[in-house]
């Protein structure tokens, strides 16, 4: 199983094995922002859902803290999102980023989430810190395209359904059990979907005046036939 090692307060860390990987999509509370995740999406080609929200099963070899994801082509982008671990000691939060390839998405949604490598920071906070606000923090990404940063997402968690109630639907659970990795779904791009070669995440907690985040560099690998 693959392990990995957090920064925690205090300066502490936090070591982990992981074995399940579930990717959440359209977990938005919004109708109208949901829809237009959906109509974003559509507008590449990728089938709207059959309900929502809905749960992907991903290899958890594809999760990584690295700085340079390599990926095949050019049509690829990645998507900030909460990403909630199971501990023994509970659950914690991160930040990660659902890179998808988008070509291969219009084929199969489900394949696509299997192409490229899930991102996730190296820093985590109790889930249980952040519960009482959730709806307060924010999610915010960067993204470098045709060399110019620029704002990609934006918006507040009380957009998107809580982990919890994403627990509750997935497997009528309240937790997240031991060595499972949840991604808890994203907000629309401004702008639209479209690829970069730099991906920088970040989740903001203006309650308690801190951020984690994560950055990386998107390497498109040739196709050849």
């Amino acid at each position: 199983m693959p392990a990995f090692t957090f920064s925690c307060a205090g300066g502490r860390q936090k070591s982990g094995e992981f074995d399940t990987l579930i990717v959440a999509g359209w977990t938005g509370r919004d109708t109208q922002a949901l829809e237009h995740h959906i109509e974003e999406l559509a507008a590449l080609g990728v089938p709207r859902p059959s309900s929502v929200p809905v749960f992907y099963r991903t290899s958890v070899n594809g999760l990584t803290q690295t700085t340079r994801l390599d990926v095949l082509g050019p049509d690829s982008s990645g998507e900030v999102e909460p990403v909630v671990f199971g501990f023994d000691d509970g659950m914690w939060l991160g930040v990660g980023s659902d890179h998808t390839d988008r070509k291969l998405e219009t084929l199969g949604i489900a394949l696509s989430k299997q192409i490229c490598g899930k991102v996730i920071g190296t820093e985590l906070w109790p889930l249980a810190e952040v519960m009482p606000h959730w709806d307060r923090l924010i999610i915010r990404s960067h993204a470098t395209i045709d060399g110019e940063r620029v704002l990609y997402q934006q918006g507040p968690l009380s957009n998107m359904r809580t982990p919890g109630d994403l627990l509750s639907i997935h497997d009528r659970s309240s937790g997240l059990r031991p060595g499972s990795v949840m991604f808890c779904g994203t907000v629309g791009a401004m702008g639209g979907i479209r690829p970069a070669s730099r991906f920088e995440m970040e989740i903001e907690d203006p309650v308690l005046g801190r951020r984690i985040g994560h950055t990386y560099d998107i390497v498109a690998l040739p196709v050849i036939s």
